[in-house]
Order: C-alpha cells, then structure tokens, then sequence
C-alpha cells in the first residue's frame, strides 16, 4: 500500500498484481482533500514539437504534468487517477510506458489508471496524453 495524507493505493487480494503494467487497483480519497484535475497533457514540448519517438512523447507529458501540478503546490506523488490515451496502442508502447512510469513515480506504487488505445489524439503526431487528478 502507498499512504499519502490525502489518498491511499492499494491492490487487494483476489486481483492480480498490476505492477509490471504501472497502476494500482484502488485508490481511497480522505475527505476533506484539495482535488486538482489536470488536463490531458501531451507531449509536446513547451514550443509545441512533438518527437515523432512514443517514449520520448510519454516522457515530455509526464514533465508537462509535473509542471501544471506544480504551478499548483503539487508533485506527481500526489497523483492517484490516470486516464492514459495511447495511439496505434501496442505491447511495446505499452512497455515503454510502464518505463516511464517507473521512472516518474520510482518504487511506489502508481496511482490507478485507465489505458484508452485510441486511433488519434488532438494534434497530428501527438501519440499519447495523459489526464490525471491529485489530491493534497
């Protein structure tokens, strides 16, 4: 289980371990918590270029996220939902991601997640987004 003074992940008994696919099964809002909605952060980078390299694009959403829930008082640490959007989804993106997931959020575990593959996103080239919600 990973605590936070706001929320608590778990992934109880009776399911299997999502760990190797970077998310975890439940995720227990405190009441009284200060929730962020972030958009659907791709990955484009602060002058609008997207690499045409899904693990490069998954790394710059994951920073884009870092900063919109900065400019708020908050880290990825506080991040318990996901709504990831992939495109052309595959088992190699799929890996890729779980790369930068580990990356992102270390040893921990991931905040719960909802992997939508889809044929294309807002922008030509954009390969993936990510919505997320926080709590503080």
């Amino acid at each position: 289980m990973t605590h936070s003074s706001a929320f608590q992940l778990s992934n109880p008994e009776g399911l299997y371990d999502p760990s190797d696919n970077a998310y975890s099964h439940v995720a227990e809002v405190r009441a009284g918590s200060h929730l962020l909605f972030i958009a659907g952060q791709g990955g484009e980078d602060r002058n609008g270029q997207l690499s045409p390299l899904f693990a490069e694009q998954a790394r710059q959403a994951l920073a884009n996220l870092e900063v919109a829930l900065a400019s708020k008082g908050a880290k990825l640490a506080q991040v318990f939902k996901l709504t990831l959007l992939i495109v052309d989804h595959s088992e190699t993106r799929l890996r890729e991601w779980v790369a930068e997931a580990d990356k992102a959020w270390g040893p921990h575990l991931k905040p719960t997640c909802t992997l939508i593959p889809v044929a294309r996103l807002a922008l030509d080239g954009m390969l993936v987004e990510i919505e997320a919600v926080a709590a503080q």
